[in-house]
């Protein structure tokens, strides 16, 4: 029922969002990650028996042990990972979920002022130190922004914090990927990281995901209305 002389409440317009798995997928190919990642006209095919089914499985089994079930045989090499962080200091948080607006400050996973999104798979906050591990099943990449990225969401939701120990933890090869950041640390690595953040943005703006032809096209993507699907680069 429409109440005369009040007019209706502006809807408060959502904030442009990402994460760093956007930014990676826009920065392969723009057209794809739009398609796939915002559209959604086509979804990623997931072979049961390939790479990501498996470090989902990986995932699911690792965060279930930290809350006390048991590791199934096709795990138990990760055990000792699973002992290892269940005897650390401070609390405890898995499959964590972060969010932080435009000037760095923490919010709500779906708050309409959200303007980065992250998930810590192994947090721990012990007073002025956190640790955050990120599990890894493929081959040893580095890739210190990522690592940035989650020290900044945990800087940003627990203010007492003045060291992040980020970690990737390599599964295959038994050994980790650490980097340890202070708070004006991670602001250096901004300076570097905005201006591709920006481009993305821009693309939303303007509506722009060009196709980038690439490795993917010939037999990786699910893209069909794309003209290079089936043909990769020239």
């Amino acid at each position: 029922m429409k109440i005369e002389g009040h007019p209706p409440a502006a809807r408060k317009q959502k904030e442009w969002s990402w994460s760093y798995s956007k930014l990676k997928n826009f920065e392969v190919c723009p057209k794809r990650m739009y398609e796939v990642d915002i559209a959604k006209t086509y979804k990623e095919k997931e072979d049961p028996d390939g790479p990501l089914a498996w470090g989902n499985r990986v995932h699911a089994a690792l965060a279930a042990a930290l809350k006390g079930a048991p590791l199934g045989p096709e795990m138990a090499a990760y055990q000792t990972w699973v002992d290892r962080v269940q005897r650390g200091a401070g609390q405890l948080y898995v499959e964590q979920k972060y969010a932080i607006n435009r000037s760095f400050q923490r919010s709500a996973y779906f708050a309409d002022d959200v303007w980065y999104r992250g998930i810590g798979d192994v947090v721990r906050v012990d007073g002025d130190l956190a640790l955050v591990l990120d599990w890894k099943t493929g081959r040893i990449l580095e890739d210190s922004v990522q690592l940035m990225l989650m020290a900044q969401c945990l800087f940003s939701h627990y203010p007492e914090l003045k060291y992040v120990r980020s970690e990737f933890v390599w599964l295959k090869d038994d050994c980790t990927s650490p980097e340890l950041f202070t708070r004006q640390e991670v602001a250096d690595q901004w300076v570097g990281l905005m201006d591709r953040v920006n481009g993305m943005e821009l693309a939303a703006q303007q509506m722009n995901y060009p196709p980038k032809p690439g490795w993917l096209c010939k037999k990786n993507c699910v893209v069909q209305s794309c003209p290079f699907f089936g043909k990769g680069a020239r």
